[in-house]
């Protein structure tokens, strides 16, 4: 359990059930076997765009190596960002007192259904509220339920929670709905103008979205729990993490009692909550994004450590996790260069358009947004490549540019849950493998499309 990137189990439950038990089933036995490493997946799409920008446009082959060697390290800043919610956020749970609430909070359900439903809740809730506390909040909170249900199936477990990610656009770090409402964005004289969030966020289409699977979504990983018979239970102590005991020193120097004394700790920590909220004061929950969410896991586990010492080793056992996420960064950046810089990127949102009308469009950049996602995974990038072309195209059609908006940062979610890339961080935690997952987020993936397909066909 101490490498992250090796599978706590691997063999498919193989007893017949229902039809989502079944699909279920089947998609992950076909993940078992095909599915590579999440660092292979990503040497693939690599490959499969360099050979797409030399066969469809007019780059040599010497043009694509220059568009990935200069894209390779355009996400550093992000990268560090998602590095640093892992590792804060794993700090924090790890505290005493925030381990002895989840710890009671994953006594709340009573059997492996319950477990996964409430899983998929959390994730969903915390998700509305920031993407990365969605996605870290949730694997914590199931392997904290993973060490009190008896006979549940972990993977099935995680990837019910990792299911609730569906629905991060639609909340309050959307990176479409707040781009088109900044004052200041590039995106505002290509519409001649902002689009509020009430248009996009608060629409009446979004809030129904949202609140649909809220309610479905549960249900739906729900009917795809293996019986007990069959579940792939991993032992509960090779979830618990081993507590830091922290031992003054017997005649400690005055540099150690400062290391060992409470009140540096203590201090910053403040310094960090009075920041944060003069800063909400200023900007309210709308200025909720991933820097906010940082400093806030950081107040709160400066303030919840008995030392600074205590944080400082906190912070090496909790940075074991990012090395395999952090790895994964170049290599999307390089295929994001690839994608904007031969035009490919702009070829497939081209090619949606072309066969769109005023009444389809949504639908139709909804399937657009979900393929570029698979080989550009960064809302905010993805969003530049796709929105120059497809916003004038919205405005010569007439089409209604706030559910274009929608349908396109939904579109963007729905991939999220069979791209490796954005499993990294929650597997890290969960210490499982791709493979574990992928076949249950294959189903409500399915599921996903065709609803979202029907629901903008309706509004």
């Amino acid at each position: 359990m101490s490498n992250p990137t090796q599978p706590v189990a691997s063999k498919p439950p193989q007893e017949k059930g229902g039809i989502l038990v079944g699909l279920g089933s089947f998609f992950t036995a076909i993940a078992q076997k095909f599915l590579p490493d999440a660092l292979v997946f990503a040497i693939f799409l690599s490959v499969i765009v360099f050979l797409g920008g030399l066969i469809f446009t007019d780059s040599s082959f010497i043009d694509m190596i220059i568009y990935w060697g200069d894209g390779i390290w355009n996400l550093l800043a992000f990268a560090m960002q998602v590095s640093l919610t892992l590792v804060l956020s794993h700090i924090l749970a790890n505290t005493r007192p925030v381990a002895r609430f989840l710890d009671r909070a994953a006594s709340i359900p009573k059997n492996p259904v319950s477990a996964v439903m409430l899983a998929c809740v959390v994730t969903m809730i915390c998700s509305l509220l920031s993407w990365g506390f969605g996605l870290i909040m949730g694997a914590i909170y199931a392997r904290a339920v993973a060490r009190k249900v008896d006979g549940i199936d972990y993977p099935m477990l995680v990837a019910g929670s990792y299911c609730g990610f569906l629905v991060w656009h639609g909340g309050l770090s959307g990176t479409i709905p707040l781009t088109l409402a900044t004052p200041g964005s590039w995106t505002e004289p290509i519409i001649n103008g902002l689009i509020p969030v009430t248009e996009t966020m608060l629409s009446p289409l979004n809030i129904f979205l949202i609140i649909f699977y809220l309610i479905t979504l549960p249900f739906i990983v729900k009917m795809m729990v293996p019986p007990k018979s069959k579940a792939r239970v991993v032992d509960p102590e090779l979830l618990v993490e081993s507590d830091i005991v922290i031992t003054p020193p017997e005649n400690p120097t005055p540099a150690q009692k400062w290391e060992h004394s409470r009140i540096p700790s203590t201090l910053l920590g403040l310094v960090f909550l009075i920041y944060l909220i003069f800063y909400f004061a200023r900007n309210g929950i709308m200025g909720l994004n991933l820097n906010i969410v940082n400093l806030g896991f950081f107040a709160l586990g400066l303030l919840l450590v008995s030392s600074p010492i205590e944080y400082v080793r906190r912070t090496a056992v909790a940075a074991t996790n990012a090395g395999n996420l952090l790895i994964q960064f170049p290599l999307y950046a390089g295929i994001m260069g690839m994608m904007t810089s031969s035009g490919l990127g702009a070829m497939i949102s081209q090619f949606f358009i072309s066969i769109a009308n005023a009444d389809n469009l949504p639908n139709v950049l909804h399937i657009s947004s979900s393929i570029l996602n698979m080989f550009i995974p960064s809302g905010g990038g993805k969003f530049a490549v796709e929105a120059p072309i497809y916003l004038p195209a919205a405005i010569s059609l007439g089409a209604n540019i706030p559910k274009v908006a929608v349908a396109c940062a939904w579109g963007d979610a729905l991939t999220n849950l069979i791209q490796p890339f954005w499993a990294l961080p929650l597997l890290a935690i969960a210490k499982l493998g791709i493979r574990d997952i992928m076949g249950y987020c294959a189903v409500a993936t399915i599921y996903g499309f065709i609803t979202i397909q029907l629901i903008l066909w309706i509004f």
